[in-house]
C-alpha cells in the first residue's frame, strides 16, 4: 500500500510557512521554495521530521532535501492541498525559472554575478601566485647561499624568461575580468578580450607610472587625460558590463546584412569611447577610495580590523555574500601585488578544522562521527558546506561561535604581524602556497593557523560539544547472541565518458556533503551531444520528466541517482533527451537519453554528472575510483561490498 504523505507535506509547509511561499517546485532530490522571508524557518524543526534529509539556501531557493522517488509523492501532496503555488509541471515551462530569479534579492544577484565572473579567472590568478612564490624561494638570498650562489649570479635573461610566468596574468588582468564579465552577460567573448587588451594597451601610458611620475597621461582635446587601466578591476567590470549590454542591444537592432561586422565595430568604438571619456576615471577613483578603506579596516589598531574580519567571514559564508570579498581581493592583487584579506578569511577554515575534529573524538554517535570526519577531511582542501551545515548549525550554535570566535581571534593576530598572501584561490592545507614568497610570512602563517585549530579543538571540547553525538547509536545486545554474517561486491559503471572528480568537490553543497549519499561525480568528455547509459541492471524508479535525473533500483536493492548537472532542473529539459521511461526494466550500458553539454554551459550551468548510491548506508563500503581520472562509459565507477548481518538472540543457558 502507498504511503500517504499528506501529513508530511502539511507538516513541511507549516515550518516554511503557507504565507511565507511565494511557489514551490521539485526536482528529483528536493524540494525548491521561493519565499519571502528565509529567517522566518525554522531549519532544525524541519529536519527532525521523517522525510527530509537536510536543508539548503542557494540559488535563491530554499531547498528541502527529500531524496528520489520519495520527493514526487511529497511535492505531489503539497499540490493536492492548493495552499500554496505550486508551479512545477505546468504549461509555461519557464515559470520556474522565472520566479526564482524574479524573487532574487539585489545582493543575491551581485553574489551570483561576481562568482561567474571571477571563478573561471581564479586557477589563473592561483597558479600566478604559486609562480611568484617559487620564483622569491628560488632567487632568496639564503637559499642561493645553500648552493654557494648570490641573487646576482642568476642571468638577467633567465629573470626576464621567469617574469614571462610571474607578471603577465596582473599586466593583462582587466581583459581577462571584461572577457569573463562578457561570457557571464552573454556577449561574446574574444569581443571582451579585446576591449579588455585596448584598456591596458602599451599605447597608452601606464597606470602604475603616472601615478609614479614616472609617465605623463595623454591629454585628449587638450585637456582630458587618458591613462592605462592596468590594475583597476572595477573598470573593467563596468567596461565588461556596458559593453557586453551594447553588444546584445546592436545584435538586435541591427540588420542581418550588417550585423557580422557593424556589431563588433560599434561594440568596441562606443565602449572604449565611454569608458576613456570619463567613465574609467571615475570607476577607478570610487576603486582606489573603495581599497584605502579595506585597507584601513585591516590595519586598524591591535587587531580590531583583523578580528573583525576574521569573525565576520563564517557568517557571510552562511548567507551567502562571502563571494564580493573576491572582487576585493583581485583589486587588492593588482594594485599592491599582495592579498592581506584572504589571509584573514582563511582562519574560518582552520578553526572549522579544530571544530570538526573535536566533535569527531568524542562522539559516541557513529553517524556523528562519519559526519564530523567527512566534514574535517573536505574542509582540508577548502571545502567548507559540509562543516558549516553538517556540523556548524546541525546541533546547536555553539560550534559555530567558536569558529566565530577562534576565527576572528588568528585574524586579528596575523593583522597586527601584517602577513599578507600574494593570490588568492587556495584555502587550508593548499594556502601555505600562497606564502612560500616570503619566510616571515610563511613562518607566521603557519604558526597562527595551526593555533587556530588547536584554539577552536579546545574551545569546542570545552563548551561545544553537542549532547545530541554523546548519546550511542542503539545497538543490540550481544551478550546473549549468535551473530553470522554474508559478504557480496558488486559494482556501479560510469553512465558517461570523462573525468572523474571527488564527489565533496562538486560545486552543490547538498552533493558534496554526501547528505543524499556516497558516490562520485565526471565531467562529460564530449563538448556536445553526450550520451548516458544504465549504470547498472535494475528497474527505472524515476525518469525525470525533463530528463536531467534518474532514478535505478538494481536487481538487489541497489538505489542509484544519476544526476545530471547542477541545478539543470531549471532548464526544463530542453538540452535532455530520454529513451527510457519509469518502471522499465533496463541492463547495465542499455541507453536511457542524451544531453546536450554546449547547451548547459551556455545557459550558465555546470553539466558535472553525478553518481550517488541513495541507500549507502545498506553497504558496508563503497570505494570510488580515483579522482581526475579519465573514464569511458561502461567502466568501473564505484565498487560496493554490502555485508548482511544477522543476530539471533539466545536465551542464556
Amino acid at each position: 500500500m502507498a504511503k500517504n504523505y499528506e501529513e508530511e507535506a502539511k507538516a513541511i509547509l507549516k515550518l516554511v510557512g503557507e504565507n511565507n511561499v511565494d511557489s514551490v517546485t521539485h526536482c528529483q532530490t528536493r524540494l525548491r521554495f521561493v519565499v519571502k522571508d528565509r529567517k522566518a524557518i525554522d531549519d532544525k524543526a524541519l529536519e527532525k521530521l521523517p522525510e527530509v534529509k537536510g536543508v539548503f539556501y542557494g540559488s535563491g531557493q530554499y531547498q528541502v532535501i527529500i531524496g528520489t522517488g520519495v520527493v514526487n509523492d511529497v511535492y505531489a501532496a503539497i499540490a493536492k492541498l492548493g495552499t500554496v503555488n505550486a508551479i512545477y509541471g505546468k504549461d509555461d515551462a519557464d515559470t520556474a525559472g522565472k520566479t526564482s530569479n524574479e524573487h532574487k534579492t539585489v545582493v543575491q544577484r551581485l553574489m551570483a554575478m561576481l562568482s561567474g565572473i571571477f571563478i573561471p579567472i581564479i586557477p589563473v590568478i592561483a597558479a600566478t601566485g604559486l609562480f611568484l612564490g617559487l620564483k622569491s624561494a628560488a632567487t632568496n638570498a639564503q637559499v642561493l647561499k645553500l648552493f654557494g650562489a648570490v641573487p646576482s649570479d642568476i642571468p638577467a635573461s633567465l629573470t626576464s624568461v621567469i617574469s614571462v610566468l610571474t607578471d603577465t596574468v596582473f599586466a593583462f588582468l582587466p581583459a581577462l575580468i571584461v572577457w569573463s564579465t562578457f561570457r557571464y552577460f552573454k556577449g561574446t567573448p574574444i569581443i571582451g578580450i579585446v576591449i579588455g587588451l585596448m584598456l591596458v594597451s602599451p599605447i597608452l601610458p601606464n597606470a602604475y607610472s603616472v601615478a609614479d611620475g614616472s609617465a605623463k597621461a595623454i591629454m585628449l582635446f587638450g585637456w582630458l587625460p587618458v591613462v592605462g587601466s592596468q590594475g583597476s578591476v572595477l573598470t573593467a567590470l563596468v567596461a565588461g558590463f556596458i559593453g557586453a549590454k551594447l553588444e546584445l542591444f546592436f545584435r538586435r537592432h541591427m540588420p542581418n546584412v550588417l550585423e557580422q561586422i557593424l556589431t563588433p565595430f560599434l561594440t568596441m568604438l562606443v565602449t572604449f569611447a565611454i569608458m576613456i571619456m570619463g567613465v574609467g576615471p571615475i570607476v577607478h577613483a570610487i576603486e582606489s577610495g573603495m581599497l584605502v578603506g579595506v585597507e584601513a579596516v585591516i590595519h586598524l589598531p591591535f587587531g580590531i580590523g583583523g578580528f573583525l574580519i576574521g569573525a565576520a567571514y563564517p557568517l557571510m559564508v552562511l548567507i551567502g555574500i562571502h563571494q564580493t570579498m573576491i572582487a576585493i581581493e583581485t583589486s587588492l592583487l593588482a594594485s599592491t601585488g599582495l592579498n592581506p584579506l584572504i589571509t584573514l578569511e582563511a582562519m574560518y577554515g582552520f578553526a572549522n578544522l579544530g571544530v570538526a575534529l573535536a566533535i569527531f573524538l568524542r562522539a559516541r554517535s557513529n553517524k556523528a562521527k562519519a559526519t564530523s570526519m567527512g566534514a574535517f577531511t573536505s574542509q582540508l582542501f577548502g571545502v567548507s558546506e559540509p562543516t558549516l551545515f553538517g556540523v556548524l548549525i546541525r546541533y546547536n550554535f555553539r560550534p559555530l561561535i567558536v569558529t566565530v570566535l577562534t576565527s576572528g581571534i588568528g585574524a586579528a593576530i596575523l593583522s597586527m604581524l601584517n602577513v599578507a598572501a600574494n593570490s588568492y584561490g587556495l584555502a587550508v592545507v593548499p594556502s601555505y602556497l600562497m606564502y612560500i614568497y616570503n619566510g616571515h610570512a610563511l613562518l607566521w602563517y603557519t604558526i597562527v593557523s595551526l593555533g587556530t585549530v588547536v584554539a577552536a579543538f579546545v574551545a569546542t571540547n570545552a563548551f561545544a560539544i553537542p549532547k545530541e553525538v554523546l548519546t550511542p547509536d542503539g545497538d543490540v545486545e550481544t551478550a546473549n547472541a549468535v551473530i553470522s554474517s554474508t559478504v557480496s561486491d558488486n559494482k556501479v559503471y560510469a553512465p558517461v565518458g570523462g573525468e572523474t572528480v571527488a564527489l565533496d568537490q562538486v560545486s552543490d553543497p547538498v552533493f558534496a556533503s554526501g547528505m543524499m549519499g556516497e558516490g562520485m561525480a565526471i565531467k562529460p568528455a564530449e563538448p556536445g551531444i553526450n550520451k548516458v547509459y544504465a549504470p547498472q541492471a535494475g528497474t527505472l524508479s524515476v525518469v525525470a520528466d525533463t530528463g536531467h535525473a534518474y532514478g535505478l533500483t538494481t536487481d538487489d536493492g541497489m538505489e542509484i541517482l544519476v544526476h545530471l548537472g547542477i541545478d539543470t532542473v531549471n532548464l526544463k529539459g530542453a538540452p535532455f533527451t530520454v529513451a527510457v521511461k519509469a518502471g522499465q526494466h533496463v541492463n547495465q550500458g542499455d541507453l536511457l537519453g542524451t544531453f546536450d553539454q554546449a547547451a548547459i554551459k551556455k545557459a550558465g550551468l555546470d553539466a558535472t554528472t553525478i553518481v550517488l548510491i541513495t541507500n549507502s548506508k545498506s553497504y558496508a563500503r563503497i570505494e570510488p575510483v580515483a579522482a581526475d581520472t579519465t573514464v569511458q562509459a561502461g567502466a568501473d565507477l564505484l565498487a560496493v561490498q554490502r555485508e548482511d548481518v544477522k543476530v539471533e538472540l539466545v536465551e542464556p543457558a
